[in-house]
């Protein structure tokens, strides 16, 4: 693990090739993303340079004479790098290194030394390597075997010497038992899993930086990292919480997702959001106060889609209220988001709303089923209680009559498992209809 406070910060560069009429401010929200990504990784812009093009230049991003422009700049301010906003090709970042005689990165580039610096456990740690492994393969250059020699610092955390320094064969290698190894841990997830049936479960995701960690914090009084940084939660935490009815829940917190996250990141921590995909109802967690809080939901949104979790039913909280001075924002945002809930989890503002909410949402993507058990299966009725939740006992003389409370996509299972007992088949609506 690696500690970004104690070691000296770096100067550096940022650079960004821009189509031709892009917004300005959209283009200046980019950049001070990969400001607050360069400091999250322990580095700070010095200066910056734009060009507008109909696209990058094959061989160095930008064109000759704004790469004549950025050397003269390194000279000047003398930085320990240049980061790009946009990937770059392993030839861009050659060609970029021999003309400027410093070290080159991309936005990836930065996202994955963040990962490395914050990975706590054996599963973060194997995902973030994994994922730069398969960054760096592409990579591998002799630009490589020095740069942790020479230039070090952001951008150089990685796998380790010994690694980068081997050929692609041993990269494949080692990638190869990195994912045998992330099957092992899903295994041990899945057995973990097991004894969370039958709870209802709710997952946070958000744009990073949305205040997720602070949410669970408050909704489950539980001892959780939490800092101003951008992904500063990796590893998934799940705790336990009661809704309002008393019925006890999971919820989880996972990795924050951010515009032009590494496809490597996604597939690697694919098994992490996966609690995401189980989950019966996603809270998608949105900073309202951040003005740009639309593109975050778009790009939320998007990973979601890829993911296969736009189904879920999804709860938009709009974090971070008290920080907002035009109440016409959240006028706006309440017209855009039918069924939206406003919270402040550092100030607890309106958590039994959002609480009672979620109660609505899990029992609305929920089937409800009444069950009749004979005495003589007192085993089905323990296995009933870890599975689903009960939400009526009726001791009868012929046996024991439950109405239970089944997740939606749990339901064709369960009824292949238990349909000898079923009695009768009533949603929850007609339920509520009758």
């Amino acid at each position: 693990m690696h500690d970004v406070g104690l070691k000296p910060r770096e100067k550096a560069i940022i650079a960004a090739v821009l189509k031709k009429g892009a917004d300005p401010d959209v283009v200046e929200e980019h950049l001070e993303e990969l400001t607050l990504l360069l400091d999250t990784a322990g580095a700070d812009v010095c200066d910056r340079i734009t060009q507008e093009r109909e696209r990058p230049d094959l061989s160095t991003a930008l064109g000759k004479g704004k790469v004549q422009e950025l050397k003269e700049l390194v000279e000047l301010q003398n930085p320990a790098m240049v980061v790009f906003d946009d990937e770059l090709s392993p030839a861009q970042v050659r060609n970029l290194e021999e003309e400027l005689k410093i070290k080159v990165l991309d936005r990836s580039g930065v996202i994955l030394d963040i990962f490395a610096a914050h990975a706590r456990t054996v599963e973060a740690r194997t995902q973030v390597e994994l994922a730069q492994l398969e960054y760096l393969l592409p990579r591998l250059t002799r630009m490589w075997t020095h740069l942790s020699k020479q230039f070090g610092g952001v951008g150089t955390k990685g796998p380790g010497e010994t690694q980068i320094e081997t050929d692609r064969r041993m990269y494949r290698g080692r990638m190869q038992r990195l994912r045998e190894k992330l099957v092992d841990i899903d295994k041990q997830r899945i057995v973990q899993r097991k004894g969370r049936e039958g709870l209802p479960r709710f997952a946070l995701v958000g744009y990073t930086n949305a205040g997720k960690s602070s949410l669970l914090k408050v909704l489950t009084s539980a001892d959780v990292y939490i800092q101003d940084q951008l992904f500063a939660t990796l590893d998934t935490t799940v705790r336990s919480f009661s809704l309002p009815s008393g019925q006890r829940a999971l919820i989880s917190d996972t990795v924050g997702f951010i515009r032009k996250l590494p496809t490597q990141l996604v597939a690697s921590f694919r098994s992490t959001l996966s609690e995401t995909l189980e989950a019966d109802v996603i809270l998608h967690v949105v900073d309202i106060s951040n003005p740009h809080f639309r593109d975050h939901i778009a790009v939320v949104e998007e990973t979601l889609d890829k993911l296969g979790a736009s189904s879920t039913p999804t709860i938009v909280v709009f974090n971070k209220i008290d920080a907002v001075q035009d109440p016409h924002v959240l006028h706006d945002a309440e017209a855009e988001s039918p069924g939206c809930v406003f919270v402040s989890a550092h100030r607890g503002l309106n958590l039994l709303k959002l609480l009672e909410t979620m109660q609505t949402a899990y029992e609305e993507s929920s089937i409800v089923r009444t069950m009749h058990i004979p005495y003589e299966s007192m085993q089905v009725l323990a296995k009933l209680y870890t599975d689903v939740e009960i939400l009526h006992r009726n001791d009868l003389d012929t046996g024991i009559e439950l109405s239970v409370r089944i997740p939606g996509d749990k339901l064709d299972s369960f009824t292949a498992r238990y349909a000898q007992y079923i009695a009768s088949s009533i949603s929850l609506l007609d339920q509520t209809q009758e």
